[in-house]
């Protein structure tokens, strides 16, 4: 069984590929991110940008391991884990290749170009464009180039997982 994490900055549509490609597979999971980040919280949630700073590195930090337990749940019950969550720097990554035991683990960084993704961020309930575009020079000059990085730019939700789906094997990561 594998685990797949679909990634990307805010808006660059980790959620609708992540959601799509799991609709793929006779037995599948889509952990979003969001969901176990924000929406799992009742009372005491710090966003991501804090303040203050510590408590939201540390909600982080437990999004993340809660992610990890419900995709290996997922898998060791025989459903193929599709996380969605941004990670756009070495320590992320190195966070889910530490805490996700199912293995192969593929990464896709999903990276349209900056004004693709400001688009389609106008065009949702929830707009962060302003609050993370920052995240995007992150991402293209820190982050390692392991799994796959799909320019999306210029491809439909559904081609963007045709490419995923015939590419999953190069987005495995070590």
């Amino acid at each position: 069984m594998r685990a797949i994490l679909i990634s990307g900055v805010p808006g660059a549509g980790k959620t609708t590929v992540a959601q799509l490609l799991a609709a793929r597979f006779p037995r599948s999971a889509h952990v979003e991110g969001d969901v176990v980040g924000h929406d799992f919280i009742v009372n005491g949630l710090v966003p991501p940008q804090g303040p203050p700073a510590d408590e939201a590195e540390a909600q982080l930090l437990l999004r993340r391991r809660n992610i990890c337990l419900l995709a290996d749940s997922f898998a060791d019950a025989g459903f193929l884990p599709v996380i969605d969550d941004v990670v756009v720097s070495p320590a992320v990554l190195d966070t889910y290749l530490r805490l996700l035991r199912t293995r192969p683990f593929a990464v896709v960084q999903l990276v349209p170009d900056l004004a693709v993704v400001a688009r389609r961020d106008a065009g949702r309930d929830k707009q962060v464009f302003a609050l993370w575009q920052h995240l995007d020079a992150e991402l293209r000059t820190r982050m390692p180039r392991v799994g796959l990085w799909l320019d999306s730019t210029d491809l439909s939700a559904v081609e963007t997982v045709d490419r995923i789906e015939a590419s999953l094997d190069e987005a495995v990561v070590a």
